[in-house]
């Protein structure tokens, strides 16, 4: 297995290196830019410190699945820029996601990368969805890849009976996620209930039932 996994990570890394050829976020203008995440100065991107370790460059936190047991059944876990600082000004970043069976990575966007997904274990139902209102979805198993254009509304479901997993990859140090049904019913301030009732074709009652399960929890 430690083999395979060995395999995956070089495939991981290959599969970001394809993506900075037509890179998300600005080029680079000196070797490395080491992000300074407590620097108050506001750039875009961050600033870069001076004091300069391996330890910028080292994120191990993909190497175990993450914890599904949220209300969807998935787990994202990022390795960006605000894991790993030596990722700033470089346009790559890594995610691992793992579902369990029954799980959802829900609808969203990545408004500032392509996504590419690589298999580890399990199956999953994914497609995204082009402005044109077509879907384009496929199921794909361990060792296949899938791509998720920039910007689309995109989702993986995992309809198997055993977990799931994936090293997903992004042509940006921070690509952003903005959750679909998060964005419209969690957001602060909240959006209108007359703009949602008038969007979803529903009553008050409908748009307040959904705000109150995306609440945060006391």
């Amino acid at each position: 297995m430690a083999g395979y996994d060995g395999v995956v990570l070089v495939m991981a890394v290959a599969t970001v290196m394809m993506l900075t050829r037509v890179c998300a976020d600005p080029d680079s203008l000196q070797d490395i830019c080491v992000a300074d995440l407590s620097s108050g100065v506001k750039v875009n991107g961050f600033a870069c410190k001076s004091n300069v370790t391996a330890e910028d460059f080292f994120f191990a936190g993909l190497a175990k699945p993450g914890a599904t047991n949220a209300t969807t059944g998935s787990r994202v876990t990022a390795a960006n820029v605000e894991k790993i600082p030596g990722l700033n000004t470089l346009g790559v970043s890594l995610s691992r996601i793992d579902y369990a069976p029954g799980g959802l990575n829900p609808p969203h966007t990545h408004p500032r990368a392509t996504e590419i997904v690589f298999v580890l274990k399990g199956e999953l139902d994914v497609g995204f969805i082009t402005t044109a209102n077509v879907l384009i979805s496929k199921c794909i198993k361990k060792g296949q890849i899938f791509t998720f254009p920039k910007g689309l509304v995109h989702f993986q479901k995992n309809n198997g009976k055993v977990p799931a997993s994936v090293i997903a990859a992004f042509n940006s140090q921070l690509p952003g996620t903005q959750s679909i049904a998060a964005t419209l019913f969690a957001a602060s301030p909240p959006v209108p209930n007359n703009v949602l009732t008038k969007a979803f074709q529903v009553g008050t009652k409908e748009v307040e039932k959904i705000k109150s399960r995306f609440a945060p929890k006391t």
